[in-house]
């Protein structure tokens, strides 16, 4: 069965979404060397072939990334192949190669998804699809990207959503640039 793996950016008072904005603490020094951490994420996408979003965020990403006709991290080109899938029921023409719109209830649209055959499903953003997915137990693991950075107010992971489970650490990796990679498993995965 394939895994559904939450990853967002947070600063270390756990801010996944800035206020009025995309998460932008990655605004970091310009000569601090983001190899390693551009590396972790290329082999994070090696390991997902589908990626889950929410309108909001769908639209976010659909309105920038394709139009990045120079970008050198890859990630672009990733999204521009990966199947994606936009939680939605207001959407009905996605308007970007490989999307398709779920638009039926949460979990059985999941459920369905993670008995596919396939590798890792990914999320990202779209924190209020993330809140309803935690709430009900359907995300094997959370990878976060804690940058070095406190902002004080914007929207938390954990913020609003019940049913949290109890979280085991299985990795922590530091990068050069002071950003810390967590990855936590629900304690029965």
């Amino acid at each position: 069965m394939r895994e559904l793996i939450v990853t967002e950016n947070s600063t270390i008072d756990g801010v996944v979404e800035l206020a009025g904005d995309w998460f932008s603490p990655g605004d970091t020094d310009p000569d601090v060397d983001q190899s390693d951490v551009l590396a972790t994420l290329r082999e994070q996408r090696e390991n997902a072939d589908a990626l889950l979003l929410g309108r909001v965020t769908f639209e976010d990403m659909r309105g920038y990334w394709p139009k990045q006709t120079e970008d050198t991290t890859g990630i672009s080109a990733y999204l521009d192949s990966v199947s994606k899938y936009v939680l939605s029921s207001t959407l009905t023409e996605p308007e970007w190669e490989n999307t398709t719109v779920l638009s039926g209830e949460l979990r059985s649209e999941i459920e369905r998804l993670k008995a596919a055959e396939g590798r890792d499903i990914v999320t990202t953003g779209s924190i209020s699809l993330v809140w309803a997915l935690i709430a009900e137990g359907l995300v094997d693991e959370y990878r976060l990207f804690v940058y070095p950075v406190v902002v004080g107010e914007g929207r938390r992971l954990f913020e609003g959503p019940t049913g949290v489970p109890k979280l085991r650490l299985v990795e922590e990796r530091p990068f050069a640039s002071g950003i810390v990679l967590l990855r936590y498993r629900a304690a029965s995965s």
